[in-house]
C-alpha cells in the first residue's frame, strides 16, 4: 500500500494532474494499492493557511492514523504546503512508513514555486534558507503573505527535507535547479522520474490539423501573449485553452480564439484538430506537461528553450525565450509537419510511457 499526500492548490493545475496520473500508474501498472489523503487550499482560507505554514503543518495525527489504517509502507508526498508540512511527514515516519517527497516545483526554496518573480524574471535570488529576496520583491503579492512564506520556508526547510527517504523530481533540470538554489538535498537520495502519460496516439495527425493550440494557465510566466503575437506574424489561427489571472487582458487583446478552461475530453478534441502546439514559457519549467501531452497526441511542438523543455522537445522545435520572430518562424515551419509530429510522439513515448516511468518509480521507491 502506498499512501499519497497532496495539498491541492487554490487554482488546480499540472500538479493535480501529475498526482492523479501517478496514482493511476501505481494501481494499474505497478499492481499496488494506493490511497489519497488530500487537503485543499481553496477551503483552508488564507489566515488558516498562514498558521499552517508557520506551524509546519496542521493535524499531523491524521497522517499517522491514515498510515496505520492502510498499513502503508510508503508515503508518496506531493505538495505538502500548507496543511501537511514537515510535521505530517514526520508523523508518517513515526507510524512506520518510509517517505518519498515528490518536488514538482521549486517551493522548497522559492515561495511561489516557479522561480519567476514579480518583475517578470527567471529568478534564483532566494538561496537555501535565505528567502528574504522573496519578501523584498513581494513575490506572493501581499506583503504579509510573502513574509509568512519566507519565514516558514526558512524555518522548516531543513526539517522537511530531513523527513524524506528519497526525493523525486520530474527532470534532470529540476534536480540541477534545486541544487543551485542550495536546497538541502543529497544526491544519493535524489531520483529523476518523469511525469507519466496515460495515452499515446497511434500516429501523427498534424497534416490534417486546423489550428495552433496553446493549453496553459493564463499567467505571466507562461508567455501566452508571445504565442499570440507569433501566430499573428505567422498568419496562423490560434486557439487558447485555459484560465488564469491574465484571462481578461488577453481576451481584450484578441488575436486568438479563447475557449477558457476545458475538461479532458474537450482538450483531447482540440488536440485532435491541432496542426501545432506552442509552449512559450518564460519560467524554468520542471517538466513541461503541456508539451509532453501534445507530443503524445502526435502534435508537433514549438517551445522556448527554458527549464526542462529541451529534455522533451528536439532542437529544431526550440527557440529563445521572448524571441517572437524566432517563435513565428518556427511555428510557420512546423505547422502541419507530420514528420515532426511522429518524431515527437516517439521521443515522449520513450520518456513518459507507463512502462518507462514505472521502472524509474520502482527503482526510486526501492
Amino acid at each position: 500500500m502506498i499512501l499519497f499526500l497532496h495539498n491541492r492548490y487554490r487554482v488546480a493545475g499540472g500538479e493535480e494532474r501529475a498526482v492523479e496520473d501517478l496514482l493511476w500508474l501505481v494501481r494499474e501498472h505497478l499492481g499496488e494499492d494506493a490511497e489519497l489523503l488530500a487537503r485543499d487550499s481553496a477551503t483552508l482560507g488564507r489566515s488558516r493557511a498562514a498558521v499552517a505554514m508557520l506551524r509546519g503543518g496542521l493535524r499531523p495525527d491524521d497522517v499517522a492514523a491514515a498510515v496505520r489504517r492502510t498499513g502503508a509502507r510508503i508515503v508518496s508526498a506531493h505538495n505538502v504546503h500548507p496543511a501537511f508540512g514537515w510535521r505530517g511527514l514526520a508523523a508518517a515516519r513515526d507510524a512506520g512508513a518510509r517517505v518519498a517527497l515528490h518536488l514538482h516545483n521549486y517551493r522548497l526554496v522559492c515561495a511561489v514555486g516557479t522561480c519567476f518573480n514579480s518583475r517578470g524574471e527567471d529568478c534564483v535570488r532566494c538561496q537555501g534558507r535565505d528567502t528574504r529576496p522573496g519578501v523584498r520583491l513581494g513575490c506572493r503579492g501581499d506583503v504579509v503573505e510573502s513574509a509568512v512564506y519566507a519565514a516558514a520556508l526558512a524555518a522548516w526547510q531543513p526539517r522537511l527535507a530531513a523527513q524524506a527517504d528519497v526525493v523525486v523530481v520530474p527532470s534532470t533540470f529540476a534536480a540541477g535547479r534545486l541544487l543551485a538554489l542550495r536546497a538541502p538535498l543529497e544526491l544519493g537520495r535524489l531520483h529523476v522520474v518523469p511525469h507519466v502519460l496515460r495515452e499515446f496516439a497511434p500516429a501523427s495527425r498534424a497534416s490534417a490539423g486546423e489550428h495552433v493550440l496553446v493549453a496553459s494557465r493564463l499567467a505571466p510566466e507562461k508567455g501566452v501573449e508571445l504565442a499570440i503575437e507569433a501566430c499573428e506574424r505567422a498568419g496562423l489561427p490560434l486557439v487558447v485553452a485555459g484560465d488564469g489571472p491574465l484571462a481578461a487582458s488577453l481576451r481584450a487583446r484578441g488575436g486568438a480564439r479563447f475557449v477558457g478552461r476545458v475538461d479532458a475530453a474537450q482538450l483531447a478534441s482540440l488536440r485532435a484538430r491541432a496542426a501545432l502546439a506552442i509552449v512559450a514559457s518564460r519560467a524554468a519549467e520542471t517538466f513541461g506537461l503541456a508539451a509532453a501531452e501534445a507530443m503524445a497526441a502526435g502534435v508537433p511542438v514549438v517551445a522556448t528553450a527554458v527549464g526542462a523543455l529541451p529534455e522533451l522537445v528536439d532542437e529544431g522545435g526550440l527557440v529563445a525565450a521572448g524571441d517572437v520572430d524566432a517563435l513565428a518562424a518556427a511555428a510557420r515551419a512546423r505547422f502541419g509537419d507530420e514528420a515532426a509530429g511522429a518524431a515527437g510522439l516517439e521521443r515522449v513515448r520513450g520518456l513518459a510511457a507507463p512502462e518507462a516511468v514505472g521502472e524509474r518509480l520502482t527503482a526510486a521507491y526501492a
